[in-house]
């Protein structure tokens, strides 16, 4: 089981849980809340290791490359690799590992990896007035999301790792993988 797979519930993955259910109650319309592991500008790959409720630098990365965005993934989602479901949250300064940001999807970078489709919702926080006029794809800006996109083609590019960028959607896509991995997390649960 790779840190951030959906594990059984405990005190720390509860709190989060908790978090998730009142953001997503009490929150701007639409919103996510996303739990940020890795922020902007960093080469450590962090990941949360529920069952320890702790991060765990995973790797430093082989390239001379760093995040782009803060990355983190939503909880309460199972995406198809067994993890969470993963998001990018478009930030001007970085947060921190633990970090949650109420976030409203934009869209997603549909990818795959060695352990097959790995999709990433893309986010602006909804706390971040110079993120307000941001609604869509579009609007981020065709460098940044070329950014983004080069970021992921080529981290992996030293280690023995692959990885393919398949392309953008926008956020009604992004929305129905976010719906999808919550019902398939729920149903996890159930068993």
């Amino acid at each position: 089981m790779s840190s951030h797979e959906a594990a059984p519930p405990n005190e720390q993955t509860e709190l989060v849980h908790q978090e998730a259910i009142e953001v997503a109650e009490d929150s701007h319309s639409g919103s996510v809340l996303a739990f940020i592991e890795i922020p902007r500008g960093s080469r450590n790959k962090y990941e949360y290791d529920e069952e320890r409720g702790s991060f765990k630098l995973d790797r430093v990365l082989y390239s001379s490359v760093h995040y782009p965005t803060d990355y983190g993934f939503i909880p309460d989602t199972l995406a198809e690799d067994g993890d969470h479901l993963d998001i990018l949250v478009l930030v001007q300064e970085p947060t921190f590992p633990g970090c949650l940001i109420e976030a409203k999807p934009l869209g997603g970078l549909d990818m795959a990896d060695e352990k097959g489709p790995d999709f990433k919702v893309l986010a602006v926080p909804v706390d971040d007035p110079r993120f307000h006029h941001v609604e869509t794809l579009e609007q981020v800006g065709d460098h940044w999301l070329r950014e983004i996109e080069t970021f992921f083609a080529t981290y992996k590019l030293l280690e023995p790792k692959q990885t393919e960028v398949l392309g953008w959607h926008d956020e009604a896509r992004a929305r129905e993988m976010i719906a999808r991995c919550r019902a398939r997390y729920r149903e996890a649960r159930k068993s």
